[in-house]
């Protein structure tokens, strides 16, 4: 019968590409539940006031009109929608393909049974397809995999925000009215009533009435439930032969009928018969498990509203069981931990010990990882509810009783992982040098058969060995029985050497060959190996897949995060601990072989993404538990910090003699050593982990260092520019000034101290150090422009902003979102035309009422100094910002009052008419004027405002440009001479261009002058009064 997952088997292709868009699919709901937009969960009553009226949930769906019509009611409501799906629109979508890719799963796999049912697949019904060993694993995958999607997405993603995603993409997407399935989605997407918070209320006939929104062929659900109970679809009881691990064997299988039962709630509620004979097979000594990807369900919560489950369980939950479960794997973890131990003491492992002691060795790798699921799993803190006694005190009596202390089970756990890492290396190594090792081992004993033949043809001279032609023949003979073993018959070639040995036994007794030392020792090499050969033939791939199968640690996928804090304080004690922790996320990276193999049986194009999100997640757990090292670092960095700002001297050039012993200060000089030796331990620590491929990503420790290094640089210099620069707007002077200085010395200490250390952990501390503060003064910047911008720019979009080295939020302190706009609006304030005069001759701002000196250039040179040009250049983007902003507000006040104001626009008309021609001089001005003045009051106040906010701006911004560019021709005069003529140059051509078109002329597409732009503003080589931009078409017109 043809291959049920061949190619050219439709029947068998069909299911499997079901499954695997299924595996998929749950990929992408993880990876998207990590990026539902906050506004959605109104958690912030902010929130909840400001978009309140324009989300809404499935009610909306009961009169659509009435609430559309109410949005048309109110402008700004308009403006505020359009906004909101203007900014929100892609990310919507993205959930929305994402909810209806679940829909089509269950609609391609009931299509899928219907097509089995018609006999569309020939000579293929669902009684033969689930005959078949691939297709009954497929089947019953596929109906799990749909339960694991409904219990994902109410797990992950809220049921009301799950309503006001697919209510915003109803209304915002001009493709609903093609979309035909949206009711079905909306049906199958409903709120639940379910909550994931901790203590919160199960809904009732829950989850059972969510899996029934789809009707699901009922004798499929039966079959499938029925194979899940009987069979061992998956063959695992192989790789685990000893009976007390039958639990653990079928855990995969359990976790599947766990799901599937929900299809069928009739068993769970009344089926006692049935469900005495699931818990006895699947449940007699567990009851906590792993749905998919570590989820953990724990079943005496989970069962509770069905009296027959119930009823079935409460043998395995009776306290007796559990206290004896506890204890037993108490012994077994006890016994085990000291056996690894011992195999992993160095020089132990050896090739012919292991080839020796392969079951035994397989054995306690099997009792280790047992033990280890079985404490983890009962052991979690997310697996019991804290509000339900019953489950609380199963809890109290499993960690009494297994004696639990999460660091000797982490202790475990690592050792574990080293084993099995060096097994696996030792077995590979030994598959690979095989055939090689064999065909040697064959030579060498064929030929020292050949030579004891030649002792005793009596032509070879070996001290006292007579002539004798029998057992000359006969070792010619042992001879060419060694050379004609075949390495591809394995079971004869083994059973042959077996007898070869015995016959070299006995001819040493029977011939009396013993007295001969030398032919004994050749008889003992031969011996050797032949039992070489045996060992080797025996290394087989089995032992390997036995191995990967055993060491699953797929169920800790969320759960070893309870164990970060442990990982770190060892690390943080001994560096070294790295190379060990490197063997255990090795051994986590198995857990990517689950949602993996189907993808790639498929061929599906989704092994990439889904390959991607799972390494990537393995990878930013790697992240954050050798974040340990950075921070231990700069922990040690800021006490090198202290000592070089506050205690250390700097040596003059020239000193005098005696006082060589003041400057020497050799007390905080050997306490910055020992620190700087410190930092360099830790750096040997994390290089000790060597390139390691974590699923599909390649860590390179020396990257994994640098951008640890800059994660924690970029924390602490953001918290503080965040700290540094918060205002008290009433204090009397200003503390701008002060606050400056203060944070400059924070900065240079941070700078110093960075550049110090850079030799002594071989990274390029300056350019780390101006990437990463030019990153995050140039995010905070995006974030303050973003109050401006109608289209916002989202974290995920930021070009600024970084998964790996993200650059951390604060909460606001007053109108501004980050320090950038606290700092522009203190300059602003205290440079407020109503309040002070500028001089610009002397670049100063005085007090108009006192005269005496607010503020001058000296602030920009302090920014300069403290901020960078990142920081100057970022204040005139905000600057600019603002101005526009001021314009508009202008022309949007010009609109109202004067263009539907009839009595202003005459009165602009007779004044111009009285002033026409201009260049003449008005008679009568006086009277003209003041009549001018006195009809159009209203709008001069507001003019006079927005000149002054306008000017004042403009006047910051000159200042600014004026800094930049002496700063550049001080700092880097070759580069500010290059621009200048670059600059020049380019004008000239451009001039040249216009007065003969034949000239060159920079292309639409060539970007030259846009990039010249931004170093020129960089530079401070512009004039920002001839810049300044605003749409003024729309009110031109209006007003013609």
């Amino acid at each position: 019968m043809l291959d049920f997952l061949a190619e050219n088997n439709l029947c068998g292709q069909a299911i499997l590409r079901i499954v695997s868009c299924g595996n998929a699919i749950i990929a992408e709901l993880l990876r998207l539940s990590e990026f539902i937009p906050a506004v959605f969960r109104f958690k912030d009553r902010a929130d909840l006031q400001k978009y309140g009226d324009i989300i809404f949930d499935f009610s909306y769906f009961k009169g659509p009109e009435l609430w559309e019509s109410k949005l048309e009611a109110k402008p700004e409501l308009q403006d505020l929608d359009e906004e909101f799906r203007e900014n929100h629109i892609e990310i919507v979508t993205r959930f929305y393909l994402a909810f209806q890719s679940v829909h089509k799963y269950i609609v391609d796999l009931n299509r899928y049974l219907d097509d089995l049912n018609e006999g569309v697949y020939i000579q293929q019904t669902l009684e033969t397809v689930l005959l078949n060993e691939d297709g009954k694993q497929l089947l019953c995958e596929a109906l799990y995999l749909y339960g694991v999607m409904l219990l994902v997405i109410d797990q992950k993603i809220e049921g009301e925000v799950r309503e006001r995603m697919l209510v915003s993409y109803y209304r915002y997407s001009a493709a609903r009215s093609a979309d035909s399935n949206m009711d079905d989605i909306c049906k199958l997407l409903r709120s639940t009533g379910y909550s994931s918070q901790p203590g919160a209320k199960r809904p009732p006939n829950y989850p059972e009435s969510y899996f029934r929104r789809v009707p699901i062929n009922e004798a499929f659900i039966s079959m499938v439930i029925g194979r899940l109970r009987s069979d061992d679809i998956y063959n695992q009881v192989s790789a685990y032969p000893l009976p007390e691990h039958r639990s653990t064997a079928l855990a995969t299988q359990a976790a599947m009928l766990y799901v599937t039962l929900y299809f069928e709630p009739a068993i769970l509620h009344t089926h006692q018969a049935k469900m005495r004979e699931i818990v006895d097979k699947y449940f007699p000594d567990n009851w906590v498990i792993s749905i998919y990807m570590g989820i953990t369900v724990n079943l005496a919560d989970a069962w509770d509203p069905y009296k027959a489950a119930k009823t079935a369980l409460n043998n395995t939950l009776d306290l007796s069981n559990v206290r004896e479960q506890s204890s037993r794997y108490a012994t077994v973890s006890e016994r085990v931990h000291s056996q690894v131990q011992q195999f992993l003491k160095e020089g132990y492992l050896r090739e012919e010990m292991v080839l020796d002691n392969i079951p035994r060795l397989l054995n306690c790798l099997r009792d280790c990882n047992v033990a280890i699921r079985w404490l983890m799993l009962h052991t979690a803190d997310s697996a019991y509810d804290p509000n339900n006694k019953r489950l609380r005190q199963i809890k109290d009596q499993i960690l009494t009783d297994s004696r639990y202390n999460p660091k000797i089970l982490f202790q475990l756990l690592l050792d574990t992982a080293q084993f099995e890492f060096i097994l696996k290396e030792m077995f590979k190594q030994m598959l690979s040098e095989k055939q090689a090792k064999w065909e040697h081992y064959k030579k060498e004993g064929s030929e020292r058969m050949t030579e004891l033949a030649d002792v005793f043809s009596g032509v070879k001279p070996l001290t006292r060995v007579e002539k004798n032609e029998n057992l000359q023949a006969w070792f010619r003979e042992i001879s060419k029985q060694i050379l004609s073993l075949n390495y591809d018959d394995s079971t004869a070639a083994g059973r042959k050497t077996v007898q070869l040995i015995q016959a070299l036994e006995e001819v040493q007794e029977f011939h009396q060959l013993e007295s001969n030392l030398q032919v004994c020792q050749f008889l003992a090499d031969t011996r050797k190996f032949l039992h070489q050969m045996i060992r080797t033939i025996n290394i087989k791939e089995e032992v390997l897949i036995t191995m990967q199968i055993v060491g699953d640690l797929s169920f800790a996928w969320q759960l070893i995060d309870s164990f970060t804090s442990i990982m770190q304080e060892s690390i943080r004690v001994s560096p070294s601990m790295v190379t060990k922790l490197r063997a255990t996320f090795l051994k986590l990276a198995s857990a990517l072989d689950l949602p993996l193999l189907r993808i790639n049986q498929a061929n599906s194009p989704d092994l990439l993404s889904v390959s991607q999100y799972y390494s990537g997640e393995l990878v930013s757990y790697v992240r954050k538990v050798l974040q340990i090292i950075p921070e231990s670092m700069f922990t040690s960095l800021l006490k090198i910090i202290k000592l070089q700002t506050h205690d250390i001297i700097e040596v003059p050039t020239r000193l005098d003699k005696d006082k060589l012993r003041d400057y020497a200060q050799l007390g905080p000089r050997y306490e910055v050593a020992k620190l700087t030796h410190a930092i360099s331990i830790f750096t040997e620590g994390i290089l000790m982990m060597k390139t390691t491929l974590v699923g599909i990503i390649k860590v390179d420790p020396k990257q994994l260092l640098e951008d640890g290094i800059r994660k924690e640089l970029v924390k602490r210099v953001a918290f503080a520019l965040h700290k540094g620069l918060i205002f008290n707007p009433r204090a009397k002077p200003s503390e701008l000034m002060p606050k400056l200085k203060e944070l400059g010395a924070t900065m240079d200490g941070f700078h110093r101290s960075f550049e110090y250390i850079q030799d002594y952990v071989n990274i390029y501390g300056l350019k780390i150090w101006q990437e990463e503060v030019s990153r995050i003064i140039n995010y905070n910047v995006e974030q303050e422009c973003n109050n401006f911008l109608r289209t916002k720019i989202q974290d995920w979009q930021s070009m600024y902003q970084s998964t790996h080295i993200p650059i951390p939020k604060f909460t606001p302190v007053d109108e501004s979102v980050t320090f950038i706009g606290r700092l522009c609006r203190e300059i602003l304030r205290i440079t407020d035309p109503k309040m002070t005069c500028h001089i610009d001759q002397l670049n100063t701002w005085y007090d108009m009422k006192t005269h005496q000196e607010v503020t001058s250039s000296r602030l920009f040179s302090e920014i300069q100094t403290t901020l960078g040009t990142f920081g100057l250049n970022g204040l005139d983007r905000l600057l600019c910002f603002m101005i526009v902003k001021e314009l508009q507000n202008f022309l949007s006040m010009f609109q109202k009052i004067i263009l539907r104001d009839r009595t202003v626009q005459d009165t602009l008309k007779t004044l111009m008419n009285a002033v026409s021609p201009l260049k003449s001089i008005v008679a009568n001005s006086n009277k003209i004027y003041l009549s001018a003045i006195a009809k159009t009051q209203k709008i001069w106040t507001a003019y006079l405002e927005a000149i002054m906010k306008v000017g004042q701006m403009q006047i910051l911004r000159q200042q600014i440009a004026n800094e930049l560019n002496y700063s550049c021709r001080f700092d880097s005069k070759h580069l500010a001479a290059a621009l200048e003529n670059l600059n020049k140059a380019l004008l000239a051509d451009i001039e040249a261009h216009y007065q003969d078109p034949s000239l060159p002329y920079p292309k639409e597409d060539n970007t030259l002058l846009y990039e010249i732009t931004a170093y020129l503003e960089a530079a401070g080589i512009h004039n920002p009064l001839n810049k300044g931009s605003v749409a003024l078409n729309e009110t031109l017109k209006a007003a013609n």
